[in-house]
């Protein structure tokens, strides 16, 4: 259950870059609630996350599924550059994920 935790948490943090990205410098009333919501929903299921999974474990995967993912929501979303550098840094650390994983 912890790792359900942990990759929704994951999906959170997406969430919730997003939406500040939306938010225009927290100008914009409804992405700032989202962030919020997402932000907090964010934190409690890693706090869950971590009773059961060690702190760098659950704290890596974590921000690797948020930084993937903006970038991924960044280059579809917001039409941010897709170059080889780019590719190869978020394969990087999917890579890492995997490497943290599997050396638990």
């Amino acid at each position: 259950m912890s790792w359900i935790f942990l990759i929704i948490a994951g999906g959170l943090e997406i969430v919730w870059s997003a939406a500040m990205k939306q938010s225009a410098g927290f100008t914009r009333l409804a992405p700032n609630l989202l962030m919020l919501v997402a932000m907090v929903g964010s934190f409690g299921l890693l706090a869950l996350a971590m009773r059961n999974l060690p702190l760098g474990t659950a704290y890596m995967i974590w921000t690797g599924i948020g930084a993937v993912g903006a970038f991924v929501l960044g280059v579809v979303l917001f039409d941010e550059p897709l170059s080889p550098a780019r590719i190869c840094a978020a394969l990087l650390i999917v890579a890492g994920m995997i490497l943290m994983k599997l050396s638990q």
